[in-house]
């Protein structure tokens, strides 16, 4: 007797990673702000990508080769400060991934806050200078670079966060008229693509109309928000 209602009590114990929002949800809602940052680094920075790192390499090969309004030394800093945030997201990885994943999840979506919230500040305060520029760059790639190495951790299936081509090729060679396959993932993955389009139709926006301050504040909040709802459960 004295077992089964100690089964009975543990099975009613609630589950401290459910509490919050949904990772998939959150995952979509990051790739909104993914489409913010990278129209923000494309249109505003000197056509260079701080979320997208499979175009930011495409876009060093075309400044390598001369072509017009692209810059070398833009795509390098976001590449570098891609890795480092990377680097740093294993590093985080490996001390709390092994724990609770809604705490790593909240942590470094904290940090993505921060970081874009200053890039924020910075266009903010010293708009249009070389300077400014670079540390717009830096932050920004930092921080996916960052998220990225989490999200990689938490393995979600078709929810990268940040690009779409392995999405894209899923939803169509796993559709009726590919494989018929998995069919229960194609409204995730529509759901990715729509959440990309989004953001960058309302980063585009923000950075053509008003200034490049105020897409980045939208996602530093919007980070925020997510640190603090984020659950460990798919």
């Amino acid at each position: 007797m004295t077992t089964d209602s100690t089964d009975s009590t543990d099975s009613r114990t609630p589950d401290p990673e459910a509490r919050g929002v949904r990772l998939t949800l959150v995952l979509l809602a990051l790739t909104v702000v993914s489409g913010l940052i990278d129209a923000v680094s494309f249109l505003g920075l000197g056509h260079v990508f701080t979320a997208n790192m499979t175009g930011n390499v495409v876009v060093l090969g075309f400044a390598a080769a001369g072509a017009a309004g692209f810059s070398i030394p833009h795509t390098a800093i976001s590449l570098l400060g891609f890795l480092a945030g990377a680097t740093a997201g294993g590093r985080v990885a490996a001390r709390c991934g092994g724990g609770s994943r809604r705490t790593w999840t909240r942590v470094t979506l904290a940090a993505e806050a921060v970081l874009v919230g200053a890039s924020a500040v910075v266009a903010f305060a010293v708009p249009g200078r070389t300077g400014t520029t670079y540390a717009l760059i830096a932050l920004t790639a930092f921080a996916m670079g960052l998220r990225n190495a989490t999200v990689r951790k938490l393995g979600v299936p078709d929810l990268t966060t940040t690009v779409l081509t392995m999405t894209l090729t899923a939803l169509a060679s796993e559709s009726p008229l590919g494989s018929n396959t998995e069919q229960r993932r194609a409204p995730r993955r529509i759901a990715a693509v729509l959440a990309m389009m989004v953001g960058a139709m309302l980063g585009a926006w923000l950075a053509i109309h008003h200034n490049l301050w105020a897409p980045l504040l939208i996602a530093a909040l919007a980070s925020g928000v997510l640190a603090v709802v984020a659950s460990g459960r798919e």
